[in-house]
């Protein structure tokens, strides 16, 4: 994501090579649509134009392309494709998803993990394989069944793959969170859907220190009454006693009885239910969102071979826990014949340059990360391409919130200039993105390249009218420029429904609700001049002084720039019959926020936005409210602040942090 205004530069950051570009997977795959239907395809706006004109047989290349294995793909691509929700494709496929992420079955690496400094080991594809059966057998005769549930409190490691390919074998659905939820925030998302086995860690690593977690997950089990059987891997407690928690069993005693045998894959619908996905609001029970095995595994070869080249043999990382949407999209790169590096814990212990170490120890090809992480190195003046080599580096992807303009700056000149930077967007809604790299094209300053292939993205007004491109001009002549995100047709990741939602009505509301028959997304964004798209948050916290629209990643960008400030957060409060802008601030560790540094903050507002973007308000706090994907919470702060309950705090990794938004006297005045 990038939040900045679109701004005029001489050139591009970075452009690919001739030669990158004609042998890119995507120019293999322009070849394979012209042979396939007798068209010409010249460069990427063709295929886009393709794509978006002829959406069957985009994706009926596109499966061919990826060597998507299947019983069948029937006749028909989609039905009632007129309809959103309700569209349906690939309507008598019958596949598995395990099956595709396991055809390869060689000695090369398949999984490496690091657990800090503490703990790596690898799986050769083979040896993945022949765990995926050995698991899978004990789960069948545990009682796993299609349809079931399998559910994991588990960090990003081996043994969550393992046990998810499992699931997915049987027909299962898999759904997991990250060891460092609280026993309330498992329950609220376990307890919903039931699970029958339940696999936990004892213990993890985090900045160096060993986190147990055993106590949790026997409190966790003790309030699931669905769950048979609890596997507990030991990892940072080899001698964790899996006793204590009710039908509790290490990991290696629970497939011992087994051996390697060839997969029996269960074959299903293309909408079969695969994933189960938590929404990370603050609003309330986190929803429940199932994604289904055939769209999933649609899109994510999309992205994974159009938009991020991986190719057999890359090794792609991306820092991520197991309750976050990438963790799944990662684990999809096997599908692609790729290895997949794995990390656990902080990705700043013992310093800075932990992940690029790795980076250069494995070879790495793709390294994705967060926005807030690039941000972070930054800050703290790290300069990578002078201490790692990096040679084989070829893209880097970054996501979770906005990625603003200076960030790009940052990678180019500190990390690596030939480089593809690719900022994409999209969510744990559609387990995939709508807007993401190219790597046969340029990449501009402060933008997020294209949409992504076969999704009909468009920026609507209030109105519902499809906006043009921005011109990239002051704030007041690009305003109207900005708009809702949207999607005008159905494509295969949608949702197919919210858990126990009768008549799909939470699912009808969360998406259909502003525009019918039109998915609503929730990010403000405007398209630019050259094909590619900013964003400038969400629109649910967008902020409307005045009665016009601010989007809050505009001011920031220009916040975070300053030095004195490490990160920020702003809201709208209610305030004499209007919306009056507040920004909170935490800062470098020791400065204090004094009248001198306001004013300069709003200054550097009011010179590089507009008057109406300067806060009312400048406040200091000694930390920010996030998800446990990394994500500020403004709508938790804004109902801080307002004297709103907050129904869901265990969706925040630091929920105390809400403690220094609460009455607050200089917001009585």
């Amino acid at each position: 994501m990038t939040p900045s205004s679109p701004v005029s530069r001489p050139g591009p950051l970075w452009t690919p090579s001739a030669q990158r570009v004609g042998e890119s997977n995507a120019s293999a795959f322009m070849q394979s649509v012209e042979d396939d239907w007798n068209v010409t395809i010249d460069d990427w706006n063709d295929l886009e134009r393709f794509a978006l004109e002829r959406p069957e047989r985009f994706w009926v290349s596109l499966k061919d392309f990826a060597a998507v294995a299947a019983d069948t793909w029937g006749d028909d691509v989609l039905i009632d494709g007129d309809k959103m929700p309700g569209a349906k494709w690939f309507p008598d496929a019958r596949l598995n998803y395990a099956e595709n992420l396991l055809k390869r079955r060689d000695d090369a690496d398949a999984l490496v993990f690091y657990g800090e400094n503490r703990v790596s080991y690898r799986l050769s594809f083979k040896e993945l394989y022949d765990r995926v059966s050995r698991f899978a057998q004990a789960l069948e005769a545990a009682g796993v069944t299609e349809g079931d549930r399998v559910a994991a409190y588990m960090p990003n490691m081996p043994e969550t793959i393992i046990a998810m390919l499992a699931s997915a074998s049987l027909g299962a659905v898999w759904s997991s969170c990250s060891p460092d939820f609280g026993v309330q925030g498992v329950l609220d998302r376990f307890g919903q859907i039931e699970p029958k086995v339940l696999i936990a860690v004892a213990g993890y690593y985090y900045n160096g220190k060993s986190h147990d977690t055993l106590g949790k997950t026997a409190e966790v089990v003790s309030q699931l009454p669905s769950v048979k059987k609890c596997v507990i891997v030991p990892y940072a407690f080899p001698a964790a006693d899996a006793s204590s928690v009710r039908g509790g069993v290490p990991f290696d005693d629970f497939i011992a009885p087994y051996a390697p045998d060839a997969i029996d894959f269960v074959m299903t619908a293309f909408n079969h239910p695969l994933f189960i996905m938590f929404s990370s609001g603050t609003t309330g029970v986190p929803k429940c969102i199932v994604h289904g095995a055939g769209g999933t595994l649609l899109q994510h070869a999309k992205e994974h071979l159009l938009h991020s080249d991986i190719k057999p043999d890359d090794r792609v990382f991306y820092f991520t826990t197991c309750g976050w949407m990438m963790w799944n999209w990662l684990v999809s790169a096997l599908a692609s014949q790729a290895t997949l590096l794995l990390y656990d814990g902080s990705p700043f212990y013992p310093d800075g340059n932990a992940l690029f170490a790795i980076a250069d120890k494995e070879a790495m090809t793709h390294f994705g990360t967060s926005a807030k992480y690039i941000d972070a190195l930054k800050k703290a003046g790290l300069r990578p391409r002078d201490s790692h080599r990096l040679s084989t580096l070829r893209a880097m992807l970054s996501t979770g919130s906005p990625l603003v303009a200076e960030a790009f700056d940052y990678v180019y000149d500190a990390i690596k200039p030939d480089l593809h930077l690719a900022s994409i967007s999209g969510g744990t809604d559609i387990i995939s993105c709508f807007l993401l790299g190219n790597p046969t094209a340029p990449v501009w300053r402060g933008e997020i390249q294209c949409r992504g292939l076969a999704m009909a993205v468009e920026v609507f007004d209030d109105d519902g009218r499809p906006l043009a491109p921005d011109d990239g001009g002051d704030d007041d002549a690009s305003e109207h420029r900005k708009g809702e995100l949207v999607c005008t047709r159905p494509f295969p990741s949608m949702p197919i429904a919210f858990w126990n939602d009768p008549g799909d009505a939470k699912y009808k509301s969360a998406y259909f609700e502003r525009f019918a028959g039109v998915w609503t997304h929730g990010d403000y964004v405007a398209r630019t001049m050259h094909g590619g798209y900013v964003i400038y948050g969400r629109s649910d916290a967008t902020l409307n002084p005045g009665g016009v629209r601010i989007g809050t990643a505009e001011i920031y960008r220009q916040v975070e720039k300053m030095d004195a400030v490490q990160e920020a957060i702003v809201i709208g409060q209610q305030w004499d019959g209007d919306v009056r802008v507040v920004l909170f601030v935490r800062l470098k560790d020791g400065l204090t926020l004094d009248d001198a540094l306001i004013q300069k903050i709003r200054a550097q507002i009011r010179a590089n936005c507009t008057p109406r973007h300067v806060p009312a308000k400048v406040l200091q706090v000694p930390d920010i409210p996030r998800t446990k994907s990394g994500k500020i919470t403004e709508l938790a702060v804004r109902d801080v602040v307002h004297g709103r309950a907050i129904k869901n705090k265990e969706a925040l990794a630091n929920p105390e942090a809400l403690e220094h938004f609460a009455n607050r006297p200089e917001l009585r005045d």
